[in-house]
C-alpha cells in the first residue's frame, strides 16, 4: 500500500500541472479507458482490498523473506523510473492519449533507454506486487493489469506519436526499444 500512496504522491503535482497546458489533439478512446481501468484495478484496486480483507485466502501462499526483498526493490525501481519519467515530460505528460500546446519530443532520462518508461515502471510495479503479496490471485494482478493497459495502447500512442513528429520520431524507435532497455 506504501507503494500506491508513493504513486499517486509522485504523480499529484504532475497532473495539476498538465491541466493548465492545453491540449491540442487527443486520442482517448474507450479501448484506453479499458486499459487505464485494468492497470488500476490490477495494481492498487485489488491489492488494497487483499491487504484490507485477505480475500481471496484461498490462494495464499507462506510469505519468503527473500521475495519481500525482491519486491521491495522492484518497487522502488518502478518508483524511481516513475518519477524521472514524469520529471523528463514535464508539461508534456498526460495521463491519456494527448498531444499538448508546443508538445516537444522527449528522449533524454529514461527515454534515452527506452520509449515508454511509464509502462516499465508499471512492470516494475507488477512485478514488485507478485513477490510482495503471497497470494496467486492478487499478486499476479498486476501483471495483468498492466499486460492489458500496454496491449491495448502502446500502438496506438505510438501512431500518435507518429503522426505529429514523423521521421524523427521513427529515428527515435530504430534506436531504443518499447519498456526494456536492448531487449524489447
Amino acid at each position: 500500500m506504501l507503494g500506491v500512496v508513493t504513486w499517486y504522491v509522485i504523480r499529484y503535482p504532475f497532473e495539476r500541472r498538465a491541466k493548465r497546458v492545453r491540449v491540442v489533439s487527443n486520442r482517448r478512446s474507450l479501448s484506453e479507458a479499458v486499459g487505464l481501468a485494468s492497470a488500476l484495478l490490477g495494481l492498487a484496486i485489488l491489492p488494497g482490498f487483499y491487504v484490507a480483507t485477505g480475500i481471496p485466502a484461498a490462494a495464499d501462499y507462506p510469505t519468503r523473506p527473500w521475495a519481500v526483498v525482491v519486491g521491495a526493490i522492484f518497487f522502488i525501481a518502478a518508483m524511481w523510473v516513475f518519477r524521472r519519467t514524469h520529471k523528463e515530460l514535464g508539461r508534456n505528460w498526460s495521463i491519456t492519449l494527448e498531444i499538448r500546446d508546443q508538445h516537444e519530443l522527449v528522449c533524454g532520462g529514461p527515454y534515452a533507454l527506452v520509449r515508454h518508461p511509464m509502462y516499465t515502471s508499471f512492470l516494475l510495479m507488477g512485478l514488485g506486487q507478485a513477490f510482495l503479496l503471497s497470494n496467486w490471485v492478487m499478486g499476479l494482478a498486476g501483471l495483468v493489469g498492466f499486460a492489458i493497459l500496454f496491449f491495448l495502447r502502446v500502438d496506438k500512442e505510438e501512431r500518435m506519436m507518429l503522426d505529429v513528429f514523423g521521421q524523427r520520431y521513427r529515428a527515435y524507435m530504430e534506436k531504443t526499444k518499447r519498456i526494456i532497455p536492448y531487449l524489447y
